[in-house]
C-alpha cells in the first residue's frame, strides 16, 4: 500500500512539530524517517497511524483519503521501541491478542487463531518458545515477538518507532538483517523511525532526512550520503570536516590551496564552506598536488580497520580529521606531531548567495575539480 502525506502541519501549544509537510512512500517499499531529536519523526508516524490528528493536510493511502479514519480503520501494524507487551500473558497469547480482542463476526476462530501466531512464530523464528513469558526472552526476541504481533492483524502496512533503539549494538545488527530479509519475504511497506545513520543506510530502500519538522531530502541511501541537499544533511550523515574560505570567479580559497568549481560563475566574492569526509583526506610524506597543503598531526586513534588522525592545518591553523587503512597508516610511519601533506578530494562547497547581510542566506551545493 502507498502512503502519500500531503502539506501536514501539527503543533503542541507553542511547538510546531511538522511544518507543511509533504511526502510520498511507494508500495512496497522500506523506507527510514531520520534525523535528530525533536525533527518531527516520531509525530509523523503517529500522524499516519492515526494515533494523532493533523491541523491540516491530508494523509492517503492508495489514494484515498484516510485523514478522519480512526486509528482501527487504518489497519496499521504499529511497534513501539520498548516492545509493549503484556508481561501476564505468554508469546502465544501476546501475538495472538490483536485477534481475540475483535468482535465476534470478525474474530477468526481458535483454530485459525492457532495457525496463524504458529505461523507467524515460525516466520520471526520463536518456534518453541509460544509458552515463555516476556520476561523468559531475550531483548532482541521481545523485539521480534512485538512485530509477530503487529504482523497478526494482517496489516496494510508496518510502522516501527526506534524499533531496534533499546538494544545493545550486536543485536540490532543481527535485527538490522532480519528486518530487511523480512521485508524481502511479505514485501509490505514498512516505514521506521530511527536517529541512527548507520541503521536507515544499512536498511531502507529511500531514506527521508528531517530536520526541525521539515523534509530536508528524500533519496536511496547512497544518493542522500554522496549528494546532500543542503549543509545540514551533509553534516548529519556521517562525520564530516569543515573548511572555511571564499569564492570569486568559480575559484575557492581555502588558505594556501585553491579549487575550480563546476558552478554557474557569479559575480562578486562570497563566504563558501567546504565540506567532506575524512576518509576523502589524502594523506602523504611529500606533496603530491598544487593543492597538497601542509598539516600537523595532534592526535592518532587506531579503531579496528581504520586510524583516525586529528589534524591541524598550519596554513589556516583549521583542525579537521582523516581516516586512513591500518596498511595505509603503516606503510607511511605515521606519529604525533609530524607535519605531513593533505590533499583534500571530493570537496563539496556550500555558498552564500546572498549579501554577506542578508538574515536568510541561501545555500548552493559547489562540486570542486582537482
Amino acid at each position: 500500500m502507498s502512503i502519500e502525506v500531503v502539506n501536514i502541519t501539527k503543533s503542541y501549544k507553542n511547538f510546531t512539530a511538522l511544518k507543511d509537510v509533504s511526502l510520498q512512500i511507494p508500495e512496497g517499499e522500506l523506507v527510514a524517517l531520520l534525523g535528530p531529536s525533536g525533527s518531527g519523526k516520531t509525530t509523523l508516524l503517529r500522524l499516519i497511524a492515526g494515533l494523532e490528528q493533523p491541523e491540516q493536510g491530508s494523509i492517503l493511502f492508495n489514494g484515498e483519503d484516510n485523514t478522519d479514519r480512526d486509528v482501527r480503520e487504518r489497519r496499521v501494524g504499529f511497534v513501539f521501541q520498548h516492545y509493549a507487551l503484556f508481561r501476564h500473558m505468554n508469546i502465544f497469547d501476546n501475538i495472538a491478542f490483536g485477534l481475540t480482542v475483535r468482535s465476534r463476526k470478525t474474530r477468526p476462530s481458535k483454530q485459525e487463531i492457532h495457525e496463524r501466531v504458529h505461523s507467524l512464530l515460525k516466520l520471526v523464528q520463536l518456534e518453541g518458545l509460544a509458552h515463555r513469558y516476556p520476561s523468559q526472552l531475550s531483548g532482541g526476541q521481545r523485539q521480534r515477538v512485538a512485530l509477530a504481533r503487529a504482523l497478526a492483524v494482517e496489516p496494510k502496512f508496518l510502522l516501527l518507532d526506534e524499533p531496534f533503539g533499546a538494544l545493545d549494538t550486536k543485536v540490532r545488527q543481527e535485527l538490522r538483517r532480519w528486518l530487511r530479509h523480512l521485508h524481502g519475504k511479505l514485501g509490505l511497506t514498512i516505514l521506521f523511525v530511527t536517529h541512527d545513520q548507520e541503521e536507515a543506510m544499512e536498511l531502507a530502500d529511500q531514506v527521508v532526512v528531517m530536520n526541525e519538522g521539515r523534509v530536508e531530502q528524500v533519496g536511496p541511501p547512497e544518493e542522500i550520503y554522496n549528494y546532500p541537499a543542503n549543509p545540514f544533511v551533509y553534516s548529519f550523515l556521517g562525520r564530516v570536516n569543515l573548511f572555511r574560505g571564499r569564492i570569486q570567479n568559480g575559484i575557492v580559497k581555502l588558505g594556501e590551496a585553491e579549487f575550480e568549481t563546476d558552478s554557474v560563475q557569479q559575480p562578486g566574492e562570497y563566504p563558501a564552506i567546504g565540506y567532506m569526509r575524512p576518509h576523502d583526506v589524502e594523506v602523504s610524506l611529500t606533496p603530491k598536488w598544487e593543492q597538497s597543503v601542509q598539516a600537523q598531526i595532534r592526535h592518532i586513534s587506531p579503531l579496528g580497520p581504520i586510524v583516525r588522525l586529528d589534524l591541524k592545518r598550519l596554513d589556516t591553523e583549521e583542525v579537521f580529521e582523516a581516516e586512513l587503512t591500518r596498511q595505509r597508516f603503516t606503510e607511511l610511519g605515521l606519529a604525533e606531531k609530524a607535519i605531513v601533506y593533505v590533499t583534500l578530494h571530493n570537496l563539496s562547497f556550500y555558498v552564500d548567495s546572498q549579501p554577506a547581510q542578508a538574515p536568510s542566506p541561501a545555500f548552493i551545493p559547489l562540486q570542486a575539480s582537482i
